[in-house]
């Protein structure tokens, strides 16, 4: 998605109603014009008057650079029409209608969290806590972890030895196609991700 195309979904956003889309998406109404939601450990605040997000910082709440997190927020909270069941069918990135999306240049980068946790499954779970995730029953390590309160992502590990490579990989709710275009799925994902690689003792 082109970065001026946020506007259009900033747009969108101003018109629709505070508590309804609470109710939607478990975020928390914080003024007439302000959302706040829980990413992952911290909490952040959607300034639509302002047209940013806000972190708290140094007593208040000061607009930060993040610009992926604010592009997916936005056409998340502009595309959100109803309320979609979460953990009823989770699919992989190929089961997905635009699954194609993620190939060449778009295929999700998971190298990077291989290359860090691949023979480290302790310091990845590590990671996975940090960031509040709820350990699941799959793979070597795996766990669920919440971009936004309705919105999972599933990273599943497994560690690699002498013989095998280690893989990794990143399941969804089917419902996230029907929120968020490919391109923002492959932005989110690409976020948690970075989140993960930084790990405990860096705020993210």
């Amino acid at each position: 998605m082109p970065t001026g195309a946020c506007g259009i979904y900033w747009d969108a956003l101003e018109a629709k109603d505070i508590n309804t889309l609470c109710n939607l998406t478990l975020f928390s109404p914080f003024s007439p014009r302000q959302l706040l939601f829980h990413f992952l450990r911290e909490d952040v605040l959607v300034d639509s008057e302002a047209r940013c997000l806000r972190r708290w910082q140094n007593d208040g709440w000061e607009p930060t650079d993040d610009p992926l997190l604010e592009m997916v927020t936005v056409l998340y909270l502009a595309n959100v029409t109803q309320l979609y069941p979460i953990g009823k069918d989770i699919v992989g990135v190929n089961d997905l209608k635009e699954g194609h999306f993620f190939q060449g240049p778009h295929a999700l980068k998971i190298e990077p969290l291989l290359r860090r946790y691949g023979t480290d499954v302790m310091g990845f779970k590590q990671a996975a806590e940090y960031l509040e995730g709820e350990p699941r029953i799959m793979a070597d390590a795996a766990y669920r972890l919440l971009p936004f309160p309705r919105i999972p992502l599933y990273y599943l590990l497994w560690g690699g030895d002498q013989e095998f490579k280690p893989r990794i990989s990143i399941l969804f709710d089917r419902s996230i196609e029907t929120l968020l275009a490919a391109d923002a799925i492959w932005a989110l994902v690409n976020r948690v991700s970075t989140a993960l690689l930084e790990g405990p003792g860096i705020d993210t």
